[in-house]
C-alpha cells in the first residue's frame, strides 16, 4: 500500500478573479503562498517519505514552499499531475464561459474527464510501484482533484455546495491496484455565497 495526500495549490490572481486556468501558468499570489505554508503546518504532524508536483509554476511553487517547511527533499515533477487542459475557456469567467459556451455546447480543446482519471491514476500507480509502504505528498489542481473524487466515489462527492479549497489536502491510499479515498477534506459554503466556492472545483 501506498499513501497519497494530494493538495491542491495556494491561490492565484485568476483563482481570485474568478478565471478559469486550466492549463495556463499562472504563478501564485501573496495569499497562495501563504496558504501552501499554512498547508505544511497542518501537514508537520505526519511522517512523508517525499514530494511531488505538478509541472505548472502555482503547483511547484506549493510544493517548494511545503518541502522546505517539512525538511524534504526538492519536489519531483510529474507531468500527468498537470490541471484539467480547459482549451477555449481557459482564461474566462465562469459568467463570460456560460455566455460563449453553454451548457451543451461543446468546448474545443477541453479534455475529457475520462481522459483526466486515466492520465493521473497511471501516474500514481507508477509512484505507488516505486514507493511501496510510504507516505507521498502530492501537489495538484483543483479540477484533478474533482475529477478523482468522482471517480473514486461514483459522482458521490464533491456534493452541493462542498469545495475544494486552495491548500486543502485530501487523503487517499493504493491499494490492490485502486485509489480508495480515506478523507475529503471538504469546504462548505452556505447559499448565495458568491465567493470562490463557486468556482474552486474546476479551476
Amino acid at each position: 500500500m501506498t499513501s497519497f495526500s494530494i493538495v491542491r495549490h495556494g491561490q492565484t490572481d485568476w483563482n481570485l478573479h474568478h478565471r478559469i486556468q486550466g492549463s495556463t501558468d499562472i504563478p501564485l499570489n501573496a495569499t497562495g503562498r501563504d496558504e501552501a505554508a499554512a498547508a505544511a503546518l497542518r501537514l508537520a504532524g505526519r511522517r512523508w517519505d517525499a514530494i511531488v508536483t505538478s509541472p505548472l509554476v502555482r503547483a511547484a511553487e506549493s510544493a517548494r514552499i511545503i518541502a522546505a517547511e517539512l525538511g524534504l527533499n526538492d519536489p519531483q515533477i510529474v507531468a500527468a499531475l498537470t490541471e484539467r487542459h480547459h482549451g477555449a475557456i481557459e482564461g474566462l469567467t465562469f459568467t463570460e464561459r456560460q455566455l460563449r459556451f453553454p451548457d451543451g455546447v461543446s468546448v474545443p480543446g477541453l479534455e475529457t474527464r475520462r481522459d483526466v482519471v486515466d492520465r493521473v491514476l497511471m501516474a500514481l500507480a507508477a509512484l505507488a510501484d516505486g514507493r511501496a509502504g510510504q507516505r507521498v505528498l502530492v501537489l495538484s489542481h483543483g479540477g484533478i482533484i474533482g475529477t478523482l473524487l468522482r471517480h473514486v466515489t461514483a459522482g458521490d462527492r464533491p456534493r452541493h455546495g462542498e469545495f475544494i479549497a486552495n491548500g486543502s489536502v485530501h487523503d487517499f491510499r493504493w491499494e490492490n491496484n485502486q485509489l480508495l479515498l480515506t478523507h475529503f477534506d471538504a469546504t462548505t459554503r452556505s447559499p448565495g455565497d458568491r465567493g470562490e466556492a463557486a468556482v474552486s472545483p474546476v479551476l
